[in-house]
């Protein structure tokens, strides 16, 4: 019984913790994403011209 809870606070506790740092960084992701396609859309306009 004691190595279920060892097993749980192992994984469980990170799996818990790494979710949360996901859902938080979510929109920071989108943004960075965001401006990644407009830095694309500016630098092949300058090259195509």
């Amino acid at each position: 019984m004691e190595y279920i809870f060892t097993y749980i606070a192992n994984y469980g506790f990170p799996m818990v913790v790494a979710s949360f740092l996901l859902f938080r960084m979510d929109k920071h992701l989108a943004n960075l994403e965001e401006g990644i396609r407009h830095m694309n859309e500016t630098l092949a306009k300058q090259v195509n011209h």
